[in-house]
């Protein structure tokens, strides 16, 4: 049984920020010297990022004493960080979902199953109750969380949709993955840190799948994923006493260019195709490096995985629903003329995991 993709809603929070902004707030909440500073700002300005959202107002404003990371009290603890995220990602959460059954012809009533995804904060009864209290979905809908896997998760959940459907043609699945990477800012200057302060953004995103096509799908044709156990100390999310702690070394872009050759390789063998056949690419935008070592291994061009440069650019990584922006993106842009075309699309994060799709246009004129 094949499972479409119907509509991809996105949400983001009010707050945004230049990437020289919140350059400016790093300085100062870092308390860099000149040498310190000026490396930092070369980081920023070599991101690809233009800009990023958050919940908080921190990065954006001066507040006269009103920011979350205040320099004048003890640095926030993980506590007062979940409160934040239990106030704010159930209203992003709500508005991703609200904008991708607005656009679809599948009604809320239809629902039959809800996935939420998150790797940012996480409390019981939790967004997949509150959701289906505030969008007004059956107490009876079958719920799933998916937690704590990282950038990668969308796939996950999409995979988790797909043999739903396989298990019930009848079913309708409900998507949606919502990360506020910017409540769990560090005080630390080492590299992993200012890199990762210098790329997560805040942002939520939600689909709709069920088992027969719309005017305007996407077939998820195949799906494999691996692992590069070499790697799995390069990258990893940990819970610790002042937050959730982002472990990521630099040498994640040279495992994933080591890797991506033989994973687009055993991808595509599946459905006995070649990378000449992709029409279109959305790869997770990691960072800029990734997008620079995957286009060089699969000889893609700048132009060609356009769409994920430029959500890199104006939101930077939100983690999770980061890859469906990019889809999103793509899907936006499809005409009459884009039917039975070829996505491919990638997404990376903790494990070395590498995880990888091909899905197929579906236009009806």
């Amino acid at each position: 049984m094949t499972a479409f993709i119907h509509t991809i809603g996105t949400a983001l929070p009010p707050n945004l920020a230049d990437q020289s902004q919140i350059a400016d707030f790093m300085v100062s909440h870092l308390r860099l010297d000149r040498k310190e500073e000026k490396r930092l700002r070369v980081l920023y300005r070599a991101s690809g990022i233009k800009q990023r959202y958050s919940v908080l107002r921190d990065f954006s404003e001066s507040l006269n004493g009103k920011s979350f990371f205040k320099e004048d009290v003890r640095f926030p603890s993980a506590k007062p960080r979940m409160l934040i995220y239990q106030q704010h990602a159930i209203n992003l959460a709500k508005n991703a979902c609200e904008n991708a059954l607005n656009a679809s012809q599948i009604s809320k009533e239809e629902i039959t199953h809800l996935v939420a995804v998150s790797c940012t904060g996480m409390y019981a009864p939790g967004l997949d109750i509150e959701l289906v209290d505030k969008l007004g979905l059956a107490t009876s809908t079958e719920r799933t969380s998916i937690n704590f896997m990282g950038c990668y998760a969308a796939f996950n959940a999409m995979k988790v949709a797909q043999n739903i459907i396989k298990a019930d043609p009848e079913a309708k699945v409900l998507i949606v993955c919502v990360e506020l990477c910017s409540i769990h800012l560090q005080d630390k200057k080492d590299d992993e840190n200012l890199l990762a302060n210098a790329i997560f953004g805040d942002g939520a995103a939600a689909m709709i799948i069920s088992s027969t096509p719309s005017d305007r799908s996407l077939e998820m044709e195949s799906f494999y994923s691996d692992l590069s156990l070499d790697a799995r100390d390069e990258m990893g999310w940990y819970i610790g006493d002042n937050g959730f702690e982002m472990h990521l070394s630099h040498k994640v872009p040279d495992f994933i260019k080591d890797g991506i050759e033989e994973l687009t390789k055993r991808l595509l063998q599946k459905i006995e195709l070649q990378i000449s056949d992709i029409d279109f690419f959305a790869i997770h935008p990691g960072g800029k490096r990734i997008l620079d070592v995957i286009e060089a291994k699969l000889n893609i061009s700048k132009e060609q995985n356009g769409a994920a440069r430029e959500i890199l650019r104006s939101y930077g990584n939100m983690s999770s629903p980061t890859v469906l922006f990019v889809i999103k993106s793509i899907m936006d842009s499809l005409t009459s003329s884009d039917d039975q075309k070829h996505l491919l699309s990638f997404a990376f994060g903790p494990g070395l995991t590498m995880e990888s799709a091909v899905l197929k246009t579906h236009i009806n004129a």
